[in-house]
């Protein structure tokens, strides 16, 4: 892997406005960087005082084909009038290239912050993402991969192993803890479930509000259960979290159907993203942006409170999933 590309030291601020400039936007304003640890995202206004994003991938995370399924899949969601923010056409071209770098435009979309405890917002999700499985069912990715054990923990695993970060004298303990939460997952994962095209990281941080939701950031696009695209909105206690998902299903099945037999892939999908969160930190360290922004990564205390956490996780896998109110 070319260091000096993954960790985006050679993208310079006058490399990317020759990258915009090669498709006719002269900017007119700074380059204000936005909330973006996985690749280079950033605001700006052209000579005609309108406000676009340009988002620079991470190098060698995913080809060619890849992004342009995930461009593909926004495509249709718009389309299919689910809102989302798509990436602009140059050319016929949505995927756009410049000294070795992918990037795309965006129109530059503002809206307030998700609710994530207001349930009648909750219910305008629930049916937009209805409506976006329904696209997302008409086919599958075929270059995006799909959900599952062996991309979220095996490979995660075999990365916690040989990090360095882990304190000797805890490491022993922490993989004993984390192959208990791996063993907690398999025990508790099956494939009874339609795998379709998703948003893949639809939580809060990931959803606008501008007189109904907005979705944003196709990045972690995959195929996979339709669950994985509504457990992170949930939040509070058992009894909050019960009732917000009968809230999101009634209004989600308004245009899709839903498996409730995948109410049990909950606490496996969240023990996976615990595991794969952690992977990609120090699968990252090598950029500059990950030690000046997570310092704590290199911390005794935090690798003892992670195993806290994964010893937590795994008593909470073996409680009952999370039921829905019967109706009768």
């Amino acid at each position: 892997m070319n260091d000096k590309a993954f960790t985006f030291q050679t993208l310079h601020p006058d490399t990317i406005m020759d990258a915009l400039f090669e498709q006719g936007i002269r900017v007119d304003s700074g380059l204000t960087p936005l909330n973006s640890y996985e690749n280079r995202v950033y605001q700006f206004q052209d000579e005609d005082r309108r406000r676009f994003v340009v988002k620079f991938y991470r190098p060698e995370r995913w080809s060619a084909e890849q992004i342009q399924e995930e461009h593909q899949f926004a495509l249709d969601l718009q389309h299919d009038d689910v809102p989302v923010a798509a990436p602009l056409e140059f050319n016929n071209h949505t995927l756009l290239s410049h000294q070795g770098f992918f990037y795309a435009v965006f129109p530059s979309v503002g809206g307030r912050q998700f609710e994530a405890d207001n349930l009648d917002q909750m219910e305008w999700v629930g049916r937009y993402l209805g409506r976006l499985h329904q696209t997302g069912h008409k086919q599958r990715f075929q270059f995006r991969p799909t959900m599952g054990i062996q991309e979220y923990l095996i490979v995660p695993r075999q990365i916690l192993e040989t990090c360095t970060l882990i304190p000797a004298a805890q490491k022993a303990t922490f993989l004993q803890t984390t192959d208990a939460l791996i063993d907690a997952v398999n025990a508790q994962w099956h494939n009874r479930f339609t795998s379709l095209r998703l948003h893949g990281d639809c939580h809060a941080g990931n959803i606008l509000w501008r007189d109904g939701p907005l979705f944003v950031d196709l990045d972690d696009a995959r195929n996979g259960p339709a669950i994985q695209d509504l457990w992170m909105l949930l939040n509070g206690d058992k009894a909050e979290q019960r009732m917000q998902m009968e809230t999101i299903i009634e209004a989600y099945e308004e245009f899709s159907e839903f498996n409730t037999d995948e109410l049990g892939l909950i606490e496996p999908l969240r023990a996976m993203r615990l595991v794969y969160y952690l992977a990609w930190l120090i699968r990252r360290w090598d950029d500059p942006a990950f030690p000046a922004n997570f310092p704590w990564l290199a911390e005794e205390d935090y690798w003892y409170r992670q195993k806290q956490i994964f010893t937590e996780q795994i008593r909470v896998l073996q409680e009952p999933p999370l039921q829905l109110t019967p109706m009768y």
